[in-house]
């Protein structure tokens, strides 16, 4: 019996968990926790970087409650500081982590990008890198070409 006979409500937390545990096992994480961290932080963080409407277009493609952790704490009107390359957005995602460093913040910023890569649309990943700066696209599957 379902909680609430609404099949996409009642199956978002397993949808949240199956995310979880890939990246977990993707960047050899001892816990979810440290995971969900990881995965939230570079979600905000590509959120910020995106345009408005890109980051509107990829929260489309999310399950319903990994697009509230998306979506958490977002005010559009707030502009990202420029420049916007690969050295800030690692040094955002690092800032999250300063009690307990990431050895490899590009492995696990990659290790996200493909995570979404997996389950998002080709085209849409394809736009959300095309958005990028150019140093921050390595980042990102060679595929979405």
């Amino acid at each position: 019996m379902s909680a609430t006979g609404l099949h996409t409500l009642d199956d978002a937390p397993r949808v949240v968990g199956t995310w979880l545990e890939e990246l977990r096992e993707a960047v050899d994480f001892e816990d979810t926790q440290r995971s969900y961290n990881l995965l939230r932080t570079v979600l905000h963080t590509l959120r910020d970087w995106l345009s408005t409407d890109e980051a509107a277009q990829l929260s489309a493609q999310l399950p319903m409650l990994m697009r509230g952790i998306y979506y958490e704490g977002w005010n559009p009107s707030q502009a990202v500081s420029r420049p916007r390359g690969k050295r800030e957005f690692i040094k955002h995602i690092d800032a999250a982590f300063e009690e307990a460093p990431l050895h490899d913040t590009d492995a696990c910023v990659s290790a996200v990008f493909a995570l979404l890569e997996r389950h998002v649309s080709s085209g849409e990943m394809r736009d959300v890198k095309g958005s990028m700066p150019k140093d921050l696209k390595p980042l990102f599957s060679q595929d979405l070409n």
